[in-house]
C-alpha cells in the first residue's frame, strides 16, 4: 500500500455528502429559528403582560412610534444613501485616464462587477437598520413634540412659550442630526464610488475629478453647509438651554452677558455667511470651478473662529469682567426666577427666626402637639428589631429601611412582613416557585412610644396580623422583596405560614393577575424568558396556572408609566380592606429655558441611598421637575392605578395625550386613600439642593455668594460625608395655627457647622399641602446644627459616663437613632434616641434619649419625658426641676404600693376622700394634657401628690396601708411619661 503519509502525499478531500449537506443545512435552520424565537419570545411575553395589568394601549402605542420611526428613518437614511451610490455610479466617466493609479483599481472594478447591485444596496440598507434603530429610540421626543401642551410662560430672551424649548426644539434638533447623518455618509460613499470608477484621481494628467463627480460632491457639501446654517440658527434658541457651571452652579443654564451681546448676533452672522456658502457650493457645478466655494468655506470658517469665537472671548475679558456683577445682574435674575418656578420652590416662604436659649410658658403651649409626637421610633434603625419580634417565620423579612405613615393622627412607624427565600431550608424549582410565593401582613407601630425594655409598642402585630388596622387582605404578591417570578393558580397550595406542631396554613391565589400559561408556546416563551426549561414541561403547572413577575411596586409603575420618573420609596397603606404600595410618579424635563439643571441621582443621594434606593429616570439630568402623579400598587392583585396629581402640569397633560386613558383624574382618588397621600422625599431632597443657593432671589446676594448654604451631613452615620435625609415629622411651624404632618430638614451655611435655617414642607393632602416654610437663624446666632449637637452630646462628660458604662454593662453597642431639629418653644430642640445594639443579637433597643435646647443643658435619659423635662422644665412657672424629671406629652405616674391587706370599701371615710381627691386631680391633669395648658397640668400634678400622701396616711390610721390607685395611662410619649417641668411622685407608705 502507498504510504499515505510521506510528505509527497496530499489528501484529495471531496465535497461532503449529501446527507452531511442536509444535516448542516437542518442545524442552520432550527438555530436561526432558535434566535428568532428568542428575539419573539421577548416582544411577545411584554405584550402579554402588558395585557394583563390592562395597559395594553401603553405597549401598543410606544411599539408603534418606534417602529414607525424606525421605519420612516431607517428608509429614508437608507434612500439617501442609495440613491448618491446609484447617482455616483451613473455619473463615472466612461474612459478611466491610463496611469498605474488606474490600472490598479481596474482590477477591483472588474473583481466588483458581478456584485455590483449587491454593493449599491448592502451599504444603503445596512446604514438604514442603524439609522433606525436609533429614531426608534427617540420615541419619546417624537410623541412630545406631536402632543405637546402650551405652559402659558414665555422666556425671558426670545419671548417663545416653554413648549418649544421642552417640547419643538429637541425634535428640530434630532431632525437636523439626523439630516447631517444622511449627508456626511452619502458624501463618504460617494466619494468612495467616484474613486473606484475613476471620477475622482489622485495621479495622472489633466483634471483630478470629473465633472460629473465635481459637480455631484459640490452639491452635498453645499447641502452640508446649508444644514450647518440651520444649525447656526437653531443654536441661537439653544442658548437658553445652554448648561455651564458658573457661580457655585454647576449646572447653571440660560444666557449670560456674553451670550446675549456676543454669542447671540455671532450666530446669526454666521448663519448668513453659511448661506452664501451654501449657494457658492450649488453654483459650482455651473462654473466648473471650486475657488469660489472653496474660499467662501474658508471664510466661513475664519469667520466662526473669529466672530463665534474670539469676538465672544474680546467681550468677556474687556467689557464683562470689569464690572462683571452691572453686567450679568439681569441675566441672574432671569435665572433666579426661571429656576425657582421649574422646581415649585418660587412660594417658599422666608421668615426670620431668632431662637432662643429658654422658653415660657405660654410659647411652650403652643407647641404641646409637637413635643406630643416627637418621633422616638427610627425607621432606618429598627428594622432588625421589627424583624426579630415579628418575623415569625425564617422565610419572612422587612426592608432595611420602615416607612412612616399617619394612622388618626398617630405617626405610624410600618413594615410589609414579605417573603425572603433565603429563609427557605429546602431550596429547589417547586418551593421557590410554587410553595413560597408570597409574604403575609403588616407590622405597625407607634412612632412616639416605645415599651418599658425600648422595644416597640406595637399597633399591628402577630400572624396573620392583628390590631388597630382593621381586616384586609393580607397575602402580600407584589411588593420590595418579592421573587422575580412565581407560578399559581387553582389546585396549586401555597405557604401562607407555618405553625409549630401543625399542618401548614396554605391558600391558592385568587387576585386575577398574571399571564396564562394554558399555551404551550407562552411557556416555551417563558422558559426562554426565566432561562428555566422546567416551565415548559414541568408537571406541577395545571391548567389555570399563571406566571406573577414583575412584581416590585417600583418596576410595574415604570412599565406602564415609562413617561414618569418614580420616587425611590414606595410606601404601604391598609386602606377600604386593602394592602396597596403607593408610589410619586414626577414629570420631568431638561428644555426649561433658564432654569438650572441638577442631576437627580446625585440631587437624591443620602446617608440612606443604599437602604432606600436610588431614582431611576429615563432623563437624568433635569431642569423642571413636578410630583405629578400618585400611583397605587395593590399588593395581592397587582393592579397598577395612575392617579393626576398635579392637574396643571403641561408635561402630564402632553403624556395623558400622547397615552390616552392611562391616568385617572384626581377627583377619583379613594377618599380611605387621600389622608394617606404626603409629600415625596424625593421631590422634597431636589428642591432642598436647589435651595442651599436659590432661596437667594436677589441678583446681587446671589453673584456675590454671601448667604449660600449646604444640607448637613449626617452626623449619626459613622465613616460617610452622605448629608442628612429628610424626616417626615408632626410639627407647628411659628406662623401657622396647629401642627401638621411635614417633611423635615434643616441647613448650614456652606463651609460652617452652625444652623443657617429649618425648612419644612406640609406634607399633609389640603389647603397647604406643598407649602414649603423657612425659618432663617440670624448669622452670629449660636444656634446648632446637626454636627455640632452631635459633638455637643459626644462631649458632655456625664453623657460620656453614662454611655460607657451602657457599653461596658451589656457587651453593647451604641447606635445613634435620627437626629430631630424642632421649633418649640421659640427655640430649637434637638432630639435624638440611642439604642443599644447587642453584639450577638444585633436588634436595637432605645434605652436612652438625647435632648439640648439652644446650647444649653444636655439631657441623657431613660425617656423622653425626663429628657425633655430636664432641658424644658423652667419654662413651667412656679415648678421646680426635679433630679429626675420627665417630659412632655404625658401619663399618669405610677404609683408605687405597700403590700398590705386591703381595706374594705366605705371603712375608712379619710381613705375615700383621699381616693377621690386623687382620681379629681388625675382628671384635671389629663384635661390640662388635652388643652396643652402646662401650668394647670403641674397643678394637678402636685394636688394628685398631695391626695396619694393623704390616702396612705389614711389607710394606716386606718389599720394598715392600702395600695393607692393608679388611675389608668394615657397613649404617652416614652415609658412612664411625666410632664414638662413635674417631678415624679416619691415612694410613700
Amino acid at each position: 500500500m502507498p504510504d499515505r503519509s510521506g510528505p509527497g502525499f496530499r489528501a484529495r478531500v471531496g465535497p461532503p455528502s449529501r446527507r452531511a449537506r442536509v444535516l448542516l443545512l437542518t442545524v442552520g435552520v432550527l438555530a436561526v429559528l432558535f434566535l428568532l424565537f428568542v428575539m419573539f419570545s421577548g416582544l411577545w411575553t411584554d405584550w402579554l403582560w402588558f395585557r394583563s395589568v390592562k395597559y395594553g394601549s401603553v405597549f401598543t402605542s410606544k411599539l408603534g412610534a418606534e417602529l414607525g420611526l424606525g421605519a420612516v428613518f431607517g428608509l429614508l437614511m437608507a434612500l439617501v444613501v442609495g440613491f448618491n451610490l446609484w447617482l455616483a455610479y451613473r455619473l463615472r466617466p466612461p474612459l478611466a485616464a491610463m496611469s498605474v493609479e488606474q490600472q490598479s483599481l481596474d482590477r477591483y472594478r472588474t473583481g466588483v462587477a458581478p456584485f455590483r447591485k449587491w454593493l449599491l444596496a448592502g451599504p444603503a440598507l445596512l446604514v438604514g437598520l442603524v439609522a433606525g434603530a436609533a429614531a426608534a429610540a427617540q420615541w419619546r421626543t417624537w410623541m412630545l413634540w406631536v402632543n405637546g401642551t402650551s405652559f402659558g410662560v414665555k422666556d425671558g430672551q426670545f419671548h417663545k412659550d416653554i413648549s418649544y424649548y421642552a417640547f419643538e426644539l429637541p425634535w428640530y434638533e434630532f431632525l437636523l442630526g439626523f439630516a447631517f447623518s444622511a449627508v456626511i455618509v452619502s458624501l463618504i460613499a460617494a466619494t468612495a464610488v467616484h474613486y473606484l470608477y475613476g471620477g475622482l484621481r489622485l495621479q495622472g494628467p489633466g483634471r483630478r475629478a470629473s465633472g460629473g463627480a465635481q459637480g455631484h460632491l459640490a452639491v452635498l457639501l453645499g447641502v452640508f453647509v446649508l444644514l450647518k446654517a440651520v444649525a447656526y440658527w437653531l443654536d441661537r434658541y439653544a442658548l437658553a438651554v445652554k448648561s455651564e457651571s458658573f457661580k457655585n452652579v454647576d449646572g447653571w443654564t440660560g444666557l449670560r452677558y456674553v451670550d446675549a451681546n456676543a454669542f447671540l448676533p455671532a450666530k446669526t452672522i454666521l448663519f448668513f455667511v453659511a448661506v452664501i456658502c451654501a449657494l457658492l457650493f450649488f453654483l459650482t457645478p455651473v462654473r466648473r470651478t471650486w475657488a469660489p466655494a472653496l474660499i467662501g468655506f474658508g471664510l466661513m470658517a475664519l469667520s466662526a473662529v473669529l466672530v463665534g469665537g474670539v469676538y465672544p472671548a474680546i467681550v468677556q475679558q474687556f467689557q464683562v469682567k470689569p464690572n462683571e456683577q452691572a453686567k450679568e445682574t439681569a441675566y441672574i435674575q432671569k435665572n433666579i426666577d426661571a429656576t425657582r418656578q421649574a422646581y415649585g420652590i418660587a412660594g417658599a416662604d422666608v421668615q426670620p427666626y431668632t431662637p432662643n436659649d429658654s422658653t415660657d410658658a405660654d410659647k411652650l403651649k403652643q407647641d404641646a402637639q409637637t413635643i406630643a409626637d416627637i418621633r422616638l421610633l427610627d425607621p432606618n434603625v429598627v428594622s432588625p428589631t421589627f424583624q426579630q419580634n415579628q418575623a415569625l417565620r425564617n422565610y419572612y423579612a422587612f426592608p432595611k429601611t420602615l416607612d412612616v405613615d399617619r394612622y388618626g393622627k398617630q405617626d405610624t412607624v410600618l413594615g410589609v412582613r414579605e417573603l425572603d427565600l433565603t429563609g427557605v431550608q429546602q431550596r429547589n424549582f417547586i418551593n421557590d416557585h410554587f410553595k413560597y410565593t408570597h409574604g403575609y401582613g403588616v407590622v405597625a407601630a407607634k412612632g412616639n412610644q416605645v415599651d418599658a425594655n425600648g422595644n416597640p409598642v406595637y399597633t399591628e402585630q402577630s400572624l396573620p396580623t392583628e390590631g388597630t388596622l382593621g381586616d384586609y387582605e393580607q397575602r402580600v404578591y407584589y411588593g420590595e422583596k418579592s421573587p422575580a417570578y412565581s407560578i399559581v393558580g387553582p389546585g396549586m397550595d401555597e405557604i401562607d405560614y407555618t405553625r409549630d406542631g401543625q399542618p401548614d396554613q396554605t391558600s391558592q391565589y385568587s387576585g386575577g393577575s398574571g399571564v396564562s400559561l394554558d399555551n404551550p408556546l407562552t411557556r416555551a416563551a417563558y422558559a426562554v424568558k426565566f432561562a428555566e426549561p422546567q416551565i415548559l414541561y414541568s408537571g406541577a403547572i395545571k391548567d389555570g396556572a399563571k406566571v406573577l413577575y414583575d412584581r416590585t411596586p417600583k418596576e410595574r409603575v415604570e412599565k406602564v408609566a415609562p413617561w414618569l420618573s418614580i420616587d425611590a420609596d414606595p410606601y404601604p397603606v391598609v386602606q377600604n380592606g386593602r394592602l396597596v404600595w403607593v408610589l410619586d410618579g414626577y414629570t420631568t424635563s431638561d428644555g426649561y429655558p433658564f432654569s438650572s439643571k441638577t442631576v437627580l441621582g446625585d440631587a437624591t443621594k443620602d446617608s440612606l441611598t443604599d437602604q432606600r434606593g436610588r431614582t431611576l429616570t429615563a432623563v437624568n439630568k433635569v431642569n423642571y421637575i413636578r410630583n405629578s402623579v400618585k400611583a397605587t400598587v395593590d399588593a395581592y392583585t397587582g393592579e397598577v392605578t395612575l392617579y393626576q396629581w398635579d392637574e396643571t402640569d403641561p408635561v402630564l397633560k402632553t403624556w395623558t395625550k400622547a397615552f390616552p386613558g392611562t391616568v385617572k383624574p384626581k377627583a377619583d382618588i379613594p377618599a380611605t386613600l387621600l389622608p394617606h397621600l404626603r409629600y415625596p422625599q424625593d421631590l422634597f431632597k431636589v428642591q432642598r439642593d436647589l435651595l442651599g443657593q436659590y432661596h437667594m432671589t436677589d441678583a446681587t446676594a446671589f453673584f456675590n455668594g454671601t448667604d449660600i448654604w449646604d444640607v448637613p451631613e449626617d452626623p449619626t452615620v459613622n465613616n460617610t460625608h452622605d448629608v442628612q435625609p429628610p424626616y417626615y415629622l408632626t410639627v407647628r411651624m411659628p406662623d401657622a395655627k396647629e401642627a401638621s404632618f411635614s417633611l423635615t430638614t434643616s441647613f448650614v451655611p456652606a463651609g460652617r457647622k452652625n444652623l443657617a435655617a429649618f425648612m419644612t414642607v406640609n406634607a399633609d393632602p389640603g389647603p397647604d399641602y406643598g407649602k414649603l416654610r423657612i425659618l432663617r437663624t440670624p448669622p452670629g446666632s449660636g444656634a446648632l446644627g446637626p454636627a455640632l449637637t452631635q459633638a455637643k452630646f459626644n462631649s458632655d462628660s456625664e453623657v460620656a459616663r453614662q454611655l460607657s458604662l451602657l457599653r461596658s454593662g451589656t457587651d453593647s453597642d451604641v447606635v445613634y437613632g435620627n437626629l430631630l431639629t424642632l421649633p418649640v418653644g421659640g427655640g430649637i430642640l434637638n432630639v435624638e434616641p440611642v439604642y443599644l445594639v447587642a453584639r450577638g443579637a444585633k436588634v436595637p433597643v432605645l434605652k436612652k434619649v438625647l435632648a439640648v435646647y439652644g446650647d444649653h443643658n444636655v439631657a441623657l435619659e431613660d425617656s423622653l419625658d425626663k429628657a425633655l423635662a430636664k432641658v424644658l422644665g423652667s419654662a413651667v412657672p412656679g415648678v421646680t426641676t426635679p433630679a429626675e424629671p420627665n417630659p412632655g406629652t404625658p401619663t399618669a405616674p405610677t404609683t408605687p404600693t405597700t403590700p398590705t391587706t386591703p381595706t374594705a370599701p366605705g371603712s375608712n371615710p379619710a381613705l375615700d376622700r383621699a381616693l377621690a381627691d386623687a382620681q379629681k386631680a388625675f382628671d384635671d391633669g389629663q384635661a390640662a394634657l388635652k388643652n396643652g395648658d402646662w401650668a394647670a397640668y403641674g397643678q394637678s400634678q402636685q394636688a394628685l401628690r398631695q391626695a396619694l400622701a393623704d390616702a396612705v396616711a389614711a389607710g394606716a390610721k386606718g389599720g394598715g396601708a392600702t395600695a393607692a390607685p393608679s388611675p389608668a395611662a394615657s397613649p404617652s410619649t416614652g415609658a412612664n411619661p411625666q410632664p414638662s417641668g413635674q417631678p415624679s411622685p416619691a415612694p410613700t407608705g
